[in-house]
């Protein structure tokens, strides 16, 4: 019963569970805090602090080995993250495939290959220890740690030491003890920033789900006062302003119930980090049709302007209520799209299609409004990134893709400005009822 008990602590303790996320489930973060100025930054240091490291411990202060070249290279690759269509590109795959290219050939592995090309003193020895830190605060700390060791093991290989654990065995017991407390530490303070960051994201997101579901008190104090107004239209029909008073009545409870719904996916949104996981069979048509249906649009020409083309059906696994709120969420911002577009909006001007090939089902949600610049276009699943500036929240699109990918599927962008935008979903369909029948 004993032994049971650390197996049942790291199935069941909630520190023991919130480990396993962080380890398994949370996303790499392969640059921390990306900005265009952090990497341009970062870049400069590199291009600079090769050409002057090699003058100070080639000329100033001599080490027994240096090399102009490797460190000319290493410098030219700092020089590529200053370039602005990587810098300006945080997000992208390219600048983060760079970025960690970078950093574990000049932090772990040149800085290996130095620390045994220079006998393992203690000038390198320092460095390797301080450049080991510095990688922990690059990037994703399991990135680091992986790195870290891998750079170690090849560095010591180019420089003619032996591979593989006798890399480690063959090295001072001084310098390992050095060594496994810098590894250690940037560990912990990796592992730790990341839980922190995390914690700072989920308080922000709960205050924001907090603050709009206190807008629902002044909402019920409107919707009285609409209700008040309706009941006195209607208390003298025959009235000189009985019509007057009830479209104001009308245009305020449509104006409570829009707001309603808004904050209804507000709070949805606020909960991005704390998505439950559902294994509902949803029926992509009906999905569709409910949310086309009750979608609380602001006039006629609005509901008018959507026309929705079911080629065929399909079913998947997920939330039926979240992923609601994601169509919600794109059919929202397609209107807003369109508003800002042109005053007069036209049928098919947002177009929902739904459809399936094979195992694969989609559901697309395209506009002719604005459209999307390039740039903005690979941030807008970001949390907190907003193309509407100074009035967007940036949590919507982040919110559909968490939705979306905790249903195994995925989603896109594809805009041409001024063209407007096609948002994809892509969803694996669930053939469990076909094969039952």
């Amino acid at each position: 019963m004993n032994k049971a008990r650390p197996l049942g602590w790291l199935l069941d303790h909630a520190t023991a569970r919130q480990m396993r996320e962080e380890v398994l489930h949370a996303p790499l973060e392969s640059i921390l805090h990306p900005s265009q100025m952090r990497l341009k930054m970062l870049g400069a240091f590199t291009l600079i602090g090769h050409p002057l490291f090699y003058w100070i411990w080639h000329v100033w202060l001599p080490q027994p080995y240096e090399n102009p070249w490797v460190r000319g290279g290493i410098a030219l690759l700092g020089a590529l993250l200053m370039l602005d269509s990587i810098a300006g590109k945080p997000s992208s795959a390219r600048t983060q495939h760079l970025f960690n290219a970078v950093c574990f050939i000049q932090l772990p592995l040149f800085f290996s290959w130095m620390y045994m090309m220079n006998d393992r003193n203690a000038v390198w020895l320092a460095s390797l220890v301080s450049g080991t830190v510095i990688y922990y605060h690059l990037t994703d700390w399991r990135i680091a740690a992986a790195g870290s060791l891998a750079g170690f093991v090849l560095g010591t290989a180019l420089a003619g030491g032996p591979a593989g654990p006798a890399t480690f065995a063959a090295q001072p017991t001084t310098h390992m003890v050095a060594l496994a407390f810098a590894w250690i530490s940037g560990l912990m303070l990796g592992l730790s920033g990341a839980n922190l960051r995390r914690e700072r994201l989920s308080h922000s997101l709960v205050t924001i789900g907090i603050m709009a579901h206190e807008l629902r008190t002044p909402l019920s104090t409107a919707a009285l006062i609409a209700d008040a107004v309706l009941s006195e239209a209607r208390r003298q029909p025959n009235g000189p302003r009985a019509s007057q008073l009830e479209k104001l009545g009308q245009r305020l409870l449509a104006l409570t119930r829009t707001m309603n719904h808004h904050i209804d996916m507000q709070i949805s949104n606020a909960r991005l980090l704390q998505l439950p996981r559902y294994s509902d069979r949803v029926s992509a048509r009906e999905l569709v049709t409910e949310v086309v249906g009750a979608f609380p649009y602001r006039s006629t020409r609005e509901r008018d302007c959507i026309e929705v083309v079911i080629h065929d059906d399909f079913h998947f696994r997920g939330s039926r209520t979240q992923f609601a709120r994601v169509l919600d969420n794109l059919i929202k911002n397609a209107l807003r799209s369109l508003q800002a577009a042109s005053s007069i909006l036209h049928p098919g001007d947002l177009r929902i299609e739904v459809g399936s090939r094979g195992s694969e089902g989609r559901i697309a949600v395209a506009d002719r409004g604005t459209g999307i610049e390039p740039a903005m276009a690979q941030r807008i699943f970001e949390p907190f990134f907003s193309t509407d500036l100074g009035t967007g929240h940036g949590l919507g699109l982040a919110f559909c893709k968490q939705v979306v990918l905790a249903a195994k599927g995925s989603i896109r962008v594809k805009s041409e400005p001024p063209a407007g935008a096609v948002f994809t979903i892509t969803l694996p369909v669930d053939e469990t009822g076909l094969m039952s029948s």
